[in-house]
């Protein structure tokens, strides 16, 4: 034993000690602490998605369990419930957020606390839109933004006997293909998703006259929305342009061939891909060519991450690290491949664009020129505001079915409108914070 070496003048106590030492039996040596059991957060994201795209979301959730080790568990958002962890929100649930300020927190707050700060500056001017507030600090991830474009189908046409390389720049020239459409045996030359987020909210960015003022008053009922909307209605009755209903029910209606045009969100390109019989084309939206000058930026919109409020902190620091997760340059890839939204950074940007445009898909370029780094509205969204897009889908119904002129339509939209955002003045804001 080490303690039994000593120098030779102390032999004689040392060896008295030793002796007693060696007399008592040694003890076992302890056992070395296991390590403690990785600790598996159980979180929840909550969402509104189809059961497609839904099953795509369990994809990235699956694989975030698997690399984290954490246990995030999809939940299905419906109207009125309290917010979770997590919460993906559609355009058409932003009321919801407006309306229950003190029920989300910022997401630049909760990356900070959690030691993973997130700069706005780092996104895509484009993608702004409703998540960045005045000091450009991120409220809220914009996680699968796009604009609306004109997507076609080229056999279509190629039976028209017209370019499938040349579609239309303008809603004018358009009228002339759609003619063509028609003779070829189309009984749908035309149709649309989201009408109010592309003939309202869209045609009047466009055309230069936002559907929304710079202090939130409704006013898309000037000269050129409603000489859009009598265009429209013109088409209707010579059955160039066909309704099916006021989200993306058209959508299906253009992907099995029926309809050979469709003005819907860039990201459902990679719905249409595989769509049997289309040959897909892709153009920017239409403009009127004959508005003070010329054609100007869409906008850009979509669905958004919020975090809910009251979480215990190891919640936050687990949403936290999804956020980060969704962030990376692999994952931003893996968004714009599966769900068709528009990357979050430059960087994703250019290599996503360098990835869809080696597989013969233009949404992006197409999508990106369409914008001219311009798509993120300071304003409210008319499709955002629940009340007010609902009221706009009625009058646009009633006018399409030549019920009303035009602009008795879009006057009464307008007005009816406006009495709302100022019976609650929270709607008026991109976001809530």
């Amino acid at each position: 034993m080490s303690q039994c070496i000593r120098p030779l003048l102390a032999v004689s106590a040392v060896a008295f000690a030793c002796s007693a030492f060696a007399a008592k039996p040694a003890k076992p040596p302890k056992a070395a602490a296991a390590p403690a059991p990785a600790v598996s957060t159980e979180f929840e994201l909550a969402h509104n998605l189809g059961p497609a795209y839904e099953e795509r979301l369990q994809a990235v959730v699956d694989r975030f369990n698997k690399e984290s080790g954490n246990n995030l568990k999809l939940k299905r958002l419906e109207k009125g419930d309290k917010p979770v962890g997590l919460n993906l929100m559609t355009r058409y649930d932003m009321s919801e957020v407006l309306t229950q300020p003190k029920a989300f927190l910022p997401l630049h707050e909760v990356m900070a606390k959690n030691g993973q700060p997130i700069n706005g500056a780092d996104f895509s001017a484009d993608l702004k839109a409703g998540v960045v507030d005045a000091k450009g600090r991120v409220v809220a991830l914009p996680l699968v933004y796009s604009t609306p474009v004109l997507f076609y189908n080229k056999n279509a046409f190629r039976k028209a006997k017209l370019d499938p390389e040349q579609p239309p720049k303008t809603w004018f020239e358009m009228q002339g293909v759609l003619d063509k459409l028609q003779d070829a045996g189309y009984t749908c030359p035309y149709t649309t998703s989201w009408p109010v987020w592309v003939h309202v909210d869209n045609v009047s960015a466009i055309s230069g006259v936002p559907a929304v003022s710079d202090k939130s008053v409704l006013t898309f009922n000037g000269l050129p929305q409603v000489k859009h909307v009598a265009m429209m209605t013109t088409w209707v009755k010579a059955n160039y342009f066909k309704l099916f209903g006021r989200r993306d029910e058209a959508s299906q209606h253009f992907r099995n061939g029926e309809c050979a045009m469709i003005t819907t969100d860039s990201r459902e390109h990679v719905d249409f891909a595989d769509a049997k019989g289309v040959e897909l084309g892709v153009a920017p939206l239409p403009y009127h060519d004959d508005v003070y000058g010329g054609r100007q930026s869409s906008l850009a919109d979509g669905a958004s991450v919020w975090i809910g409020a009251g979480r215990p902190a190891a919640e936050y620091k687990q949403i936290a690290k999804f956020v980060s997760f969704l962030l990376s340059p692999e994952m931003q890839i893996e968004v714009v491949r599966v769900y068709g939204g528009l990357p979050l950074t430059p960087a994703a940007r250019a290599a996503a664009r360098s990835k869809l445009l080696q597989n013969g898909d233009r949404t992006l370029e197409v999508a990106y020129a369409s914008l001219k780094g311009k798509g993120a509205s300071q304003v409210p969204h008319v499709s955002d505001i629940d009340a007010v897009r609902i009221i706009t889908n009625e009058e646009l119904d009633v006018v399409w079915a030549d019920k009303k002129p035009p602009k008795a339509g879009l006057d009464v939209a307008v007005n009816r409108g406006n009495a709302i955002l100022g019976a609650h003045p929270q709607l008026k804001k991109v976001q809530p914070f």
